[in-house]
């Protein structure tokens, strides 16, 4: 590692030390794994990005997680890779290229496809590792060596395995179906690609009237009207006593002028507008299903432009299709079959990645057979049986059923897209014979019948079929001979956002048993979304985005990753505001603040040997914060091993920013002032333990302050590794628990505390000393010991420890900190009379106050609607009012006896 300067800066400066650090690290081949044998690995897989992305908050929070999961099990010894990657993001990547085209004038048309391939590559090459210098950026330890692409060799060959071996079992299959189609990217999609949005429409009435008997009817409600254009029946519940006598009746299409049947079907919802549907297989999931029930032809009269095609009719040929609607509506009016419009609040799905209303088209597409949950031998049977089982465990526990639920419902995965960007579909098609068949090599011929006539599917993949791979195919699947599959594999997390549980992390459960026969991780750790100070989702719309990039040079890496996952539980969103920033910024000058002040006092001592061992100290002071230390690090083990890092990091920044620093720091201050050296080693040994407990979290101030002190105290026999980053994690030492010295520096504490609280209520300025004196009951060895620390401290002299209580009190306070008592004769420091006013008006604000709050409470209106952390910050404002009401009374007591 570097050498640290002579002289430790007055401030840290992140900006001028973590990319040095960074270049450390790599250049050491630390983020390489350490072949233990006697460790159980620990592998964990970074959620590839997409290849366009840049670093968003999103990003941020996985990386800070995913690095503090990897530092902790590198500094415990386990052999540990987190490896890194990207994703070739299918239509994104297609997306940003061709609107590059368009800018020029041109289209991939007619380009062509392998001069448009090669076009992508080179965008790919020119842009695509932003976001890997992005994640450097963030600290991440991940070993860049073992970086991969979801479009490389490896990775490419496990996909097209993975595919024939599907394709060979029976269990991938080309089939027409109705399937999701977003005419903005042509391309199908997937459920999961599509997003649901609450919006305003209509719902017209239409009257179909009956092919024997046009004056009479039957009324369907419909939000789609240009879709009836391609009806082929209409459905009712055979219970609906409705239209009893006309299921098996012919009803006349409006304006087409088509007999359809009416059919009874149970999955009509009887309550839904006039209990009719019209049913239009060729542009709707359910109309589909109902159109196969009965045997009803599919008219398919929306093209997957969005326009309508030629069996709409020649009047709305080539129309567009939300165009059409107001169309086909106005002549339905003037047939005089259109009873009535009503406004209509309801879901409609849109495209994940344009925004644009998805159309349901009936399309030859390649589906992957995944079977259902309930039997044990489908790829969905299988990866429902390994949470139901326990071999993965997913956190927090209420996803477990989330994804249950989600398997128990699923379809069959349409796996194949309209681009031209992402893994080919390994299908080859015979012009001569027709025969197909699926390679993992490209063949120079066709299989049945030996002709050279082939040509390759034109289709490629779902994107989330190759990063379904993602945990095998990175280690080197399908080769028998991959050390690192045989060793990393299952990995032992996958952390990542709780939006992706489906998209991604089902089809690895799915595709991993299915290719390893084994489970892909062991644990999937999930966490919540990012949102703005109020609560919002973040949105470029709402202009409520927060860019990492600026965030890290204003604040510094470890700010924004402490702010990102502190007090923060796994699957809950969190919010991060400007307030969050500055307090994990000020927590990382807090560190370096008492680090200077321990470096400063402690360098050029020879008295400091063993600092870096278990030691066990003899003073008081020394046994309490070696206690609280090895609390801290039972509990900070125990978080991490719990994937609590949120609860983790608090436990840490409770114990550095109040025990030691506003506590230990400025007692051992006193002792070392007062010739007693004791503490120097102490100091030491609680900074440095506390440095590497911080690491995983703050990996860049620990490792800068941790390169200072070891350079400036004596090192052990045994020697120091040279970065923290390597350096053994702590251990709880039991031998060290000192529930006495915990238990008398608290009473210590609360003397102080009480004194600094009553020097504030009468507003005594702080170069002011008070006299004390404090009746012991029983702890006079205690307060004798401590005495110049609470002295000090509570800024009192004289201070008098007294054996018994004085029969005569001066004027002034007495504060009961049990067991102690502590007389504060106030004579001659304030005016009790004029306090005694003050503390009186005080008292009526805060009274006012409190009843204001407690009004508010017992609001049952404003405690069910407000947010519940409203509600939580007055309940937490009328706890704090209630405690001061009492404060005030009781020092008002006192003044008037």
């Amino acid at each position: 590692m570097t050498q640290p300067a002579n002289t430790i800066p007055r401030a840290y400066d992140a900006g001028a030390v973590e990319e040095r650090i960074y270049q450390d690290w790599w250049d050491s081949g630390y983020f390489v794994p350490r072949a233990n044998p006697s460790r159980t690995p620990f592998c964990i897989v970074m959620p590839p990005p997409n290849v366009t992305g840049e670093l968003h908050l999103g990003h941020a929070l996985t990386a800070s997680l995913q690095d503090a999961l990897t530092r902790w099990h590198r500094m415990c010894g386990d052999p540990t890779l987190w490896l890194p990657g990207k994703d070739h993001a299918g239509i994104a990547t297609q997306w940003v290229v061709e609107r590059a085209l368009a800018e020029e004038g041109t289209n991939r048309h007619d380009l062509g496809r392998e001069a448009f391939e090669e076009r992508v590559w080179q965008w790919v090459d020119l842009y695509g590792n932003t976001i890997d210098a992005q994640h450097r950026r963030l600290g991440a330890s991940c070993d860049w060596s073992r970086l991969r692409f979801t479009l490389d060799q490896g990775p490419a060959r496990a996909v097209r395995t993975t595919f024939v071996n599907l394709f060979e079992k029976g269990l991938i299959y080309r089939h027409e179906r109705i399937i999701n189609w977003c005419p903005r990217c042509a391309t199908a999609l997937s459920d999961l690609e599509v997003d649901y949005e609450e919006r305003d429409g209509k719902l017209y009435y239409i009257r179909y009237p009956l092919a024997n008997n046009p004056d009479d009817f039957v009324t369907v409600a419909t939000t789609r009207p240009e879709s009836m254009l391609g009806d082929t029946g209409v459905a009712v519940h055979p219970d609906d006593e409705r239209y009893q006598g006309k299921v098996g009746q012919m009803v006349m299409l409006p304006i087409v002028g088509r007999e359809i049947p009416v059919v009874g079907d149970t999955a009509i919802e009887m309550e839904f507008g006039t209990g009719a549907l019209k049913v239009t297989p060729g542009h709707d999931v359910v109309d589909f299903e109902i159109g196969e029930r009965h045997g009803l032809p599919i008219v398919n009269v929306i093209g997957f432009d969005g326009c309508m095609t030629d069996a709409a009719g020649p009047r709305y040929s080539g129309m567009e299709r939300f165009a059409t609607r107001s169309a086909v509506a106005d002549e339905l009016e003037q047939l005089g079959l259109l009873e009535r419009v009503e406004d209509y609040h309801h879901s409609v799905g849109q495209c994940q990645r344009c925004s644009e209303v998805v159309e349901p088209l009936i399309s030859l597409q390649w589906f992957l057979n995944v079977g259902t949950h309930t039997k044990p031998d489908s790829i969905a049977g299988r990866a429902h049986a390994a949470v139901v089982n326990g071999d993965i465990e997913i956190v927090p526990e209420r996803f477990g059923r989330v994804y249950l639920n989600w398997l128990e419902n699923i379809r069959d995965w349409c796996v194949s897209r309209q681009l031209w960007w992402g893994h080919r579909i390994p299908v080859w098609y015979c012009g001569d014979c027709g025969a197909f068949a699926a390679h993992v090599d490209d063949p120079d011929a066709c299989a049945s019948c030996g002709s050279p006539n082939i040509e390759q599917e034109n289709d490629v993949l779902d994107t989330w079929f190759s990063s379904g791979l993602w945990p095998h195919s990175t280690l080197g699947w399908p080769d028998d001979a991959s050390d690192d599959l045989d060793h990393f594999y299952p990995n032992s997390v996958l952390e990542t956002g709780y939006d992706i549980l489906f998209f991604w992390v089902a089809r690895m459960i799915m595709l991993g048993i299915e290719n390893t026969g084994d489970v892909p991780f062991r644990s999937v750790y999930l966490h919540g979304m990012v949102l703005d100070a109020e609560g919002q989702k973040m949105s470029k719309t709402r202009g409520n985005t927060l860019d990492p990039l600026d965030l890290l040079a204003q604040y510094g890496t470890d700010a924004l990753r402490f702010a990102l996952t502190t007090g923060t539980a796994p699957g809950n969103n969190l919010r991060l505001s400007t307030d969050k920033l500055e307090s994990a910024r000020n927590f990382a000058n807090k560190i370096w603040n008492a680090a200077r002040f321990v470096i400063t006092a402690v360098e050029g001592r020879d008295d400091l040997a063993g600092w870096s061992d278990p030691i066990t100290p003899q003073h008081r002071e020394d046994r309490w914060i070696i206690g609280r230390l090895d609390a801290l690090t039972v509990a900070v083990n125990e978080r991490l091993a719990e994937f609590e890092l949120g609860e983790a990091q608090q436990r840490l920044y409770d114990f550095i920013w109040n025990d030691f620093c506003d506590w230990y720091i400025e007692m051992a201050k006193v002792r070392l002032r007062s010739g007693d050296a004791t503490a120097a080693a102490t100091l030491v040994h609680v900074l440095e333990r506390s440095l590497r407990l911080l690491h995983p979290f703050m990996p860049f101030v620990t490792e800068e302050i941790w390169q200072n002190l070891v350079a400036r105290v004596p090192a052990p026999a045994s020697g120091l590794p040279p970065s923290i980053m390597i350096a053994e994690y702590p251990q709880a030492d039991s031998m060290r628990a000192a529930p006495d010295a915990e238990s008398e520096m608290d009473v210590v504490m609360q003397t102080i505390r009480a004194v600094r609280n009553m020097r504030a209520q009468f507003r005594i300025p702080a170069g002011q000393k008070l006299e004390a004196a404090i009746e012991t009951n029983g702890m006079q060895s205690v307060v004798e010991q401590e005495s110049e620390a609470i002295s000090v401290l509570a800024r009192v002299e004289p201070l008098t420890v007294l054996h018994a209580a004085e029969s005569e009190n001066p004027a002034g306070v007495s504060l009961v900190v049990n067991p102690l008592v502590v007389r504060l004769p106030l004579t001659g420091i304030v005016d009790l009379d004029v306090e005694s006013q003050r503390l009186g008006k005080e008292l009526d604000d805060v009274r006012r106050n409190e009843a204001r709050v407690q009004q508010l409470l017992a609001n049952d209106n404003f405690v069910s609607k407000a947010r519940p952390e409203v509600v939580e910050k007055e309940r937490d404002r009328l706890q704090g009012l209630s405690e001061q009401r009492q404060r005030i009374e009781e020092i008002m007591a006192q003044l008037s006896a």
